[in-house]
């Protein structure tokens, strides 16, 4: 089973050197993945339920900085070679998905095809009356943008008529270098979970309560997979736990997970980033 890195982007993980040493670190002590999520508004009295925590409410302060993870992603990438970065979660209905398919494919382009896009729906009404896009039908939204921005990096002359996407004959170059980007769909509703078995190549699965509940969720997946004439093997699972422990290991890979992440906040010092990632790394070896 893999080990994923949760740390970009937040606090002290929005420093350009911090960001640059933990990746660095990370590559070398042998994390698969590095993932960066995302929210473009805060606010500080918000009244939508974070379905994160059993109090409803997200940790990050709302004053917090939080890079754009297309842009933290892209210094990480640019400092290594090898390991894999991930947006975990991009919240894909608040974007043009014509956009996002370009940052995304260029993204790739320039990390040699190590991106991985993991997209989410959202939970918070202000952020998304704060962008002007309806929260209502965001799902919908979210599957019809997945299938514009597949046809744009598929064809080379792209056309798709959609709900909520519409284009003809549109040329968006570049293109992925598998001319596909893997999709994990974030989310732990049975909801989520469909999209995942209906048209997502993975599944991100945040902040889960322990292995029993990863338990659960993987076998309602497997169960979503089959009805929809899918091998549950051919889906990704990269799953993060309130409490990881070392000894979960074995049971999360019979489970089927494929990538245990570890979400951490990096020290503000870059000069100890190394021995930060160094010692994540070995407790879990």
């Amino acid at each position: 089973m893999r080990l994923g890195l949760h740390a970009l982007g937040i606090g002290t993980g929005a420093e350009s050197a911090v960001i640059h040493a933990v990746a660095i670190a990370a590559e070398q002590s042998g994390f698969a993945t590095l993932w960066a999520g995302e929210h473009v508004v805060m606010v500080d009295d918000a009244a939508s339920h974070y379905p994160y925590a059993d109090d409803g409410k997200i940790a990050v302060p709302a004053d917090a900085d939080w890079i754009d993870p297309m842009i933290g992603l892209s210094f990480a990438a640019a400092a290594t070679t090898t390991i894999g970065i991930a947006t975990g979660v991009l919240l894909l209905p608040e974007h043009n998905p014509v956009i996002v398919a370009k940052q995304a494919a260029s993204l790739d382009k320039l990390s040699g095809g190590r991106f991985s896009l993991g997209i989410g729906i959202g939970w918070s009404r202000e952020e998304f009356d704060a962008i002007g896009v309806p929260f209502e039908r965001r799902a919908a939204r979210t599957a019809d943008y997945v299938a514009a921005m597949r046809a744009i990096w598929c064809d080379d002359i792209a056309s798709y008529a959609g709900e909520f996407a519409n284009f003809e004959n549109i040329r968006v170059n570049p293109k992925p270098r598998e001319r596909a980007i893997p999709i994990l769909c974030g989310g732990n509703t049975d909801a989520a979970l469909r999209r995942v078995a209906q048209w997502g190549d993975g599944w991100y699965g945040f902040n889960l309560r322990d292995v029993d509940d990863v338990a659960a969720k993987v076998a309602t997946l497997h169960r979503l997979c089959r009805e929809a004439g899918r091998d549950p093997a051919d889906v990704r699972v990269a799953v993060a736990l309130r409490q990881p422990d070392p000894a979960d290991k074995g049971r999360l890979a019979e489970l089927g997970v494929g990538e245990l992440v570890l979400v951490a906040s990096p020290p503000d010092d870059p000069a100890q980033a190394g021995d930060w990632v160094a010692e994540l790394a070995t407790d879990w070896q």
